[in-house]
Formats: structure tokens, C-alpha cells, sequence
């Protein structure tokens, strides 16, 4: 009987693996970064082969440090972005970029090159756009896919293979061309409910009629939590383990956090409709999960059987908020590079301003945080930001104040979505947060008061590690299933209900979010 998983996690910036025992106590962890080209504006891309060495080199460290044998290994999951990996016919590297170079063949999942193409998947109304809030983000595959075929053609003349990072991941090491239910169905518009899920109309209609035979793409997918395959001999050499262990499909990377902090709930299907994950980094997801279908707009999904089985998970989301609070300090004048020491030393003074100052800190600052699109509510992938109530201070504080108010805004945001949810019948209560934003207290503050809800922080702050973990256990045999992994390997959290005081406070803010996003349409509006 396996007593352990390794839990590999594949982010924006790196890449990071955890070995975890039975009941979810990690053992070791391990990261390595991972290289990304930005060639020109909206184009980001990474080197799948140089992801595929970080994760090698950062399995193997925690590993190292977990001092678990290889052979009690049972499986190893992957969770990634969803970033679009090519390769040519004979499974070798392809280019992406218009810069040609060979080794950059996966388009990053933030790149936002096929704007014009989401726009267009957008207007054909099919009836596969009800599963992503109506409209079509950059962010999906089909955009970027079409974007590939029209600018590189000689590129999608010699594809043989497509992936999801993480499906990438699995054939990597593996062999196998199986495709995770997961991954299909959240970010290629495959519609697991249905008996035929890809829908070749679809397909026709936006030009890519012979996607399925160019990638190598199966006709069924693989539920989260089911074996894929044992590592290859050459896979198991590189990554430190035995050709004994197992590989559990693939997760995007939101989804396993979801399963990591929901996963204790999941053997109660009303309490689990009532709580809500949030994923906080460089962008946020909040990931909900319901028994029945529940349409809606300016949300991704409804997704069947994209984690639990038998399960719709909608995904609301900001593009841009670790990221946005990165760009606030990068382009003030008193800010610089930002590094978490200039972060933490922000929300230390901006403690201490609020304690002299209360309210009227940067009051009269308002901030529409939609710097990189609006993915929810609006479906906005054009929408810009805006900052009202400059001055010319350019003084550590004049920073700190921004920065405040740009939090404020983000957390509001949360709420606005929030709004949107219940009035398409979810009634959410609890948000389970984790990320990076864990380690902001101005953040996890104001998910609190701005939006109402009762946060709950996990005790182990490595809940997309832990989902992907958890279900890992499952596909080696250690859990029968996703609820019962969910249940053994939950650490618990730590709760914060909101200060009731600042009410009035955050529903005045609200209104005047409100209030500039009407602006902002008046102006541009105006001919």
C-alpha cells in the first residue's frame, strides 16, 4: 500500500512540488523557477522542456527533503495554468512566438494576443459559450488556437500535438494522449455533460474544423482523481521515482485549490453549495460548486464534472489583482521593484496611517481595478482601469495610500461578483481563501468587511499542492474517492467573520464602484 503522493504545481513563475502523506501533512516542498519571453505587448510564452527540467529539479529537492523512498510514492498529480502547449509531429518543440524561436512553444495562459479571435468565437452565440458566461475570454484555448493558425500557419501545418499544460504534463510522463476532464471541459469548450462533448459545429464555424486530428485530441476525457498511467522508465530517472507510480489526470491549477480548501466538505453537498474558494495571487478565481446547473453570465462555466463527480463548478475570476498591486508600487514614484519586503514594509505604514488617520485615508481616492480586463462580472476582456483623486504627492505615504485604496477596490470587486452569484441562485457564505494573498493582512481584512462573508484561511497555506495531492491519493487507491481524500487530508482553518461596524462604510465604497463603472461607460459612450 503506497503511504505517499508528490503533488506537482505549475505556476506563472515557477514551478513547485510537495510530497504529502496519507492524511495531508506535507513532507517536503521545493520550487524552481521557470523561464518566461514577453516579445512584445499582450504575448507571453513559456518553454515547455524548461518547465518540464524545473518540475524535475523541484520534485526531486522535496524529495530530498521529505525523506520518503521513492517506492512509497503511490502517484504524482499535476496542476498547471492554463497555458496552451504545441509540438510539431514528431512530439518535438514548435514555435509559438513571432519571434520564431523553437523553444518557446507554450502560450502562456495570461497572454492576451487573440483578443480579435475571442471577440469572434464571442459574436458566432453558439450555444457552447452558455458553459463560459456567454462571451469567450483570450485567456480560453479556442482563441489562441485560432490566433496560431492564422498568424504561424507553417507552425499549425506541422502541429501533431496540443495540450493543456498540465495534460502536457501527464503525456510527458507517461506516454499517454488522455486528456483530463478537468482541463477539457474548463478551457476547450468540451461539454462533459453531453454523450458527444466536442462539438464539431463549433469547431467549423470559427475555423478549426480539423483541431481534433492537428492535436491528437481524444473523443473522452479522464475525471479528476484517475490514473492516467505509470511513469515511463525515462520520466521515473528524471523525476527521482519508481516506474511504480502512478499519474493522476491533470488539474487547472484554481481547481485543485478549490478541491484543497472545499475537499473537507465535499461528503455534504448543502454545506458544500454554501461555501466559496478563493484563489488569490497574480490574478484571483473564485471556484463554486453546485448539484444543479445553474446558468449564468460573466462567469466561466457551468462545467460538469469538472472536480467532484456529478458536480457544476462555476469560476468567477479578476485578471489582474497580486498582479495589479505589483503595478501600483512598480509605477509610483516612491515605489520600486516590488519585492515582498517593500510590500510588507506598505502594509505596515498603511497600519499605521489608518490608526492616526481612520477613515479618511485616502478617501478621496477611488479605484476601478480592471487594469487587465474585467473576466467577472462583466465579461470585459477590453475594460480598463481608472484611479480618481490624484494629487501630486509622489511621498512614501501618497504610495500607501494608493496602494489602501487599490485593495479597497479589489475586495470590492470580490463583492461585486459576489452579487452577480445570488442573483443566478448561488447563496454563498463562506469564502475559503488561499495563495499569496494569505500573506497580506490588508487583503484578507477586507474580504472580510467589503464583501460580508466569513473568511476561513486553511491551516496549511498550500491548498492547490494539497487538491492536486488529494487527488493523487485517489488515483494510487489511497482514498476511494475525491470526498473521502477530502475528508482525511483537510488540515482545518482558521475563521474571521466581518466587522459588522464597517458596514455602512463598505456599502457607501460599493456604491461608488458602481458609480465609476456607469462612468466609465457614459465616457465611452461619447462621440
Amino acid at each position: 500500500m503506497p503511504q505517499h503522493v508528490v503533488a506537482v504545481d505549475i505556476g506563472t513563475g515557477s514551478a513547485r512540488a510537495g510530497v504529502f502523506d496519507a492524511r495531508g501533512l506535507l513532507l517536503g516542498k521545493a520550487e524552481h523557477p521557470i523561464i518566461m519571453n514577453r516579445p512584445r505587448e499582450n504575448h507571453a510564452e513559456h518553454d515547455s522542456e524548461d518547465i518540464w527540467s524545473a518540475v524535475c529539479i523541484a520534485v526531486r529537492k522535496a524529495m530530498e527533503q521529505s525523506g520518503a523512498p521513492p517506492a512509497s510514492v503511490g502517484a504524482i498529480g499535476f496542476d498547471a495554468t492554463c497555458s496552451l502547449v504545441v509540438r510539431d509531429i514528431d512530439g518535438g518543440q514548435i514555435s509559438v512566438s513571432t519571434g520564431g524561436e523553437r523553444r518557446f512553444d507554450t502560450i502562456v495562459w495570461l497572454d492576451h494576443r487573440a483578443l480579435r479571435e475571442a471577440d469572434f468565437c464571442t459574436a458566432t452565440g453558439h450555444a457552447v459559450l452558455e458553459h463560459s458566461g456567454h462571451f469567450m475570454s483570450p485567456e480560453m484555448e479556442m482563441p489562441k488556437l485560432m490566433w496560431l493558425k492564422r498568424k504561424l500557419p507553417g507552425t499549425w501545418t506541422n502541429t501533431g500535438y496540443l495540450f493543456d499544460l498540465s495534460d502536457f504534463m501527464t503525456w510527458k510522463a507517461t506516454g499517454s494522449l488522455a486528456r483530463s476532464r478537468c482541463t477539457l471541459t474548463a478551457k476547450w469548450n468540451y461539454l462533459a455533460h453531453l454523450e458527444n462533448g466536442w462539438q464539431h459545429d463549433f469547431l467549423e464555424r470559427i475555423g478549426l474544423s480539423d483541431l481534433l486530428e492537428r492535436g491528437s485530441l481524444p473523443a473522452e476525457s479522464v475525471p479528476v482523481g484517475q490514473s492516467v498511467g505509470t511513469l515511463t522508465q525515462e520520466a521515473a530517472s528524471a523525476l527521482g521515482l519508481t516506474t511504480e507510480c502512478h499519474v493522476s489526470a491533470g488539474m487547472v491549477d484554481a481547481y485543485a485549490g478549490a478541491l484543497g480548501t472545499l475537499g473537507g466538505n465535499a461528503h455534504d453537498p448543502d454545506l458544500l453549495e454554501r461555501q466559496l474558494a478563493l484563489i488569490a495571487g497574480t490574478s484571483s478565481c473564485i471556484v463554486s460548486f453546485s448539484r444543479e446547473r445553474r446558468p449564468s453570465h460573466g462567469m466561466w462555466g457551468p462545467y460538469y464534472e469538472t472536480v467532484f463527480p456529478g458536480s457544476w463548478l462555476v469560476e468567477a475570476g479578476q485578471s489582474a489583482t497580486g498582479a495589479l498591486l505589483d503595478h501600483i508600487v512598480r509605477m509610483h514614484a516612491a515605489g520600486g521593484e516590488p519585492t515582498a519586503v517593500l510590500h510588507q514594509k506598505i502594509v505596515s505604514r498603511i497600519a499605521q496611517l489608518r490608526t492616526e488617520e481612520g477613515a479618511a485615508f485616502g478617501a478621496r481616492l477611488f479605484v476601478l481595478p480592471d487594469f487587465h480586463g474585467n473576466r467577472s462580472p462583466l465579461a470585459d476582456p477590453h475594460a480598463v482601469g481608472a484611479v480618481s483623486g490624484l494629487t501630486l504627492d509622489t511621498s512614501f505615504d501618497g504610495l500607501c495610500a494608493l496602494y489602501w485604496r487599490t485593495a479597497v477596490a479589489i475586495a470590492l470587486g470580490i463583492r461585486h461578483i459576489l452579487q452577480q452569484m445570488k442573483a443566478y441562485g448561488y447563496a454563498p457564505d463562506t469564502l475559503h481563501v488561499a495563495g499569496g494573498h494569505v500573506k497580506n493582512p490588508v487583503l484578507m481584512e477586507l474580504y472580510s468587511d467589503a464583501t460580508g462573508c466569513k473568511v476561513v484561511v486553511p491551516k496549511m497555506n498550500e491548498a492547490v499542492l494539497l487538491g492536486t495531492a488529494m487527488a493523487a491519493s485517489v488515483a494510487c487507491g489511497l482514498y476511494s474517492d475525491l470526498a473521502a481524500a477530502g475528508t482525511a487530508m483537510y488540515p482545518g482553518g482558521e475563521e474571521r467573520s466581518p466587522d459588522v461596524a464597517k458596514q455602512p462604510l463598505y456599502d457607501r465604497e460599493y456604491r461608488r464602484l458602481l458609480a465609476m463603472y456607469r462612468h466609465r461607460a457614459e465616457l465611452e459612450a461619447m462621440e
